[in-house]
């Protein structure tokens, strides 16, 4: 009798051990918890013309959205294509040629096909949901899994993982009840899926619900963040909550004892320590040696110009702590990028390279250049990926950018828009109060 993955689907070249390791290697990655690649590897071991854990293999470098990473993903496709496979396993390996290629939306285009004849594939569903995420669809975060939700019951593994899904799906696309809903049912039949815990952290930050945020992470701070790849970005959430309340010594304590305590040099992670330092930095706070520690952490891939996305956040670090030299590699990278081929070549073009250069204005201080580079960008940013949450940094800049050069017009408009979407928020008031007293960025975070 032929080995089956956890929905039931044939395995070619597994074992039973090996398919009970590719079980829990699936299992690992649902809940971003302990080390899935040392799991498969492990199943490879055991069955070295394993199809499916080669593609899974794949597809775990493929994710980590860094150039360093590429080498290993290769190694598995070459591994995987001259072994026999079924239909389904064909699909898969489809998909990872397209992702090597450079191009996301062949490879997501490919994973559809399998979820089209294979629903409970949570591989191609999983794999397909991040690389939408990576690309910037919220429509298919959300409608790829709602294709796949009626074929899923509670009794099928996995099933959690579908909801928490689905809930990041539905929060990116504004349905913050449902979203909530929807995560906690993933997180009460699996209490340590990170993504779910995640989709709830950003409707509690939508929302502007700072406190239930703050309660929601900390209540349950062990089952996010113990043995979980995803806790860096998790505890930046919890960061944010304070960060919008003003409590900026809570802000950094935060940085300095989980997001950077660790000095991670995964591209995933020094993305959101960038991100958390620029926020501070436009709010005038002094950093101190901060700056210099991330961008440290970035100088290696400055040339890199792998994905458009970390590139912007490298760009913050090298403009934040002075570092001219290194900016300047990544906008010379990025040019040279430019007419490639490949999804990121679009990213980079449309997006990616203006905001870099308007990051570059900024440190310049030459903030109309700045707001001249933003404003075409703010209803495009979703090309080149991340989440609202996380692009609304682009929209502060350029807010900031307005105050500095004196564009109270603008600054007004913008100040509006966001006491709109977000009135509870205490920093969309600071920037009301700021109209109204003409006060800087420094002395709002004197008194913070």
């Amino acid at each position: 009798m032929s080995a089956k993955d956890p929905q039931g689907y044939s395995l070619t070249g597994a074992n039973e051990k090996a398919s009970e390791l590719y079980a829990q290697a699936l299992t690992e990655l649902q809940c971003y918890i302990d080390d899935p690649v040392a799991t498969i590897d492990a199943a490879l071991a055991e069955s070295p013309n394993f199809v499916m854990a080669h593609c899974f293999r794949a597809y775990l470098h493929l994710l980590a959205s860094e150039r360093a990473a590429m080498p290993e993903a290769e190694a598995s496709f070459k591994a995987v294509t001259p072994l026999p496979a079924n239909d389904r396993e064909t699909g898969h390996i489809a998909a990872i040629q397209q992702f090597l290629a450079g191009d996301m939306q062949r490879g997501i285009n490919a994973l559809e096909s399998v979820l089209i004849d294979y629903p409970l594939d949570i591989v191609a569903l999983q794999t397909a949901h991040l690389f939408d995420f990576f690309v910037g669809d919220a429509r298919s975060l959300r409608d790829r899994v709602a294709r796949q939700l009626p074929q899923w019951s509670g009794g099928i593994t996995g099933y959690h993982a579908l909801l928490g899904m689905y809930a990041f799906g539905l929060e990116e696309m504004g349905d913050y009840r449902r979203a909530e809903d929807y995560g906690h049912q993933a997180i009460d039949l699996n209490t340590r899926d990170a993504w779910a815990q995640h989709a709830v952290a950003h409707v509690y930050e939508m929302e502007g619900r700072q406190q239930q945020g703050i309660d929601w992470m900390e209540s349950r701070q062990v089952q996010w963040s113990t043995d979980n790849f995803m806790s860096v970005h998790n505890w930046w959430h919890l960061a944010m909550y304070y960060l919008d309340l003003g409590q900026i010594e809570r802000v950094l304590n935060l940085y300095d004892t989980r997001i950077r305590v660790e000095r991670s040099e995964v591209a995933l992670d020094m993305v959101d320590a960038s991100a958390m330092l620029w926020r501070l930095h436009l709010r005038g706070v002094e950093l101190g040696d901060r700056w210099n520690e991330i961008a440290k952490a970035w100088s290696p891939v400055a040339e890199d110009a792998f994905y458009a996305f970390n590139d912007f956040h490298a760009m913050m670090a090298f403009v934040g702590s002075g570092n001219a030299q290194d900016a300047n590699r990544v906008l010379t990278a990025q040019k040279a990028r430019i007419g490639k081929g490949g999804s990121n070549d679009a990213m980079t073009a449309e997006v990616g390279y203006p905001l870099c250069m308007a990051l570059q204005a900024f440190s310049h201080g030459d903030y109309a250049r700045t707001i001249e580079l933003i404003r075409p960008l703010r209803t495009i940013a979703n090309r080149f990926g991340g989440s609202h949450a996380q692009r609304d940094v682009i929209d502060l800049t350029l807010i900031e950018s307005a105050f500095r050069d004196g564009q109270h017009g603008l600054a007004r408009a913008l100040s509006n828009e966001r006491m709109a979407l977000k009135p509870t928020s205490p920093l969309n008031a600071k920037f009301r109060r700021r109209l109204a007293q003409g006060t800087s960025a420094q002395e709002e975070a004197s008194v913070a």
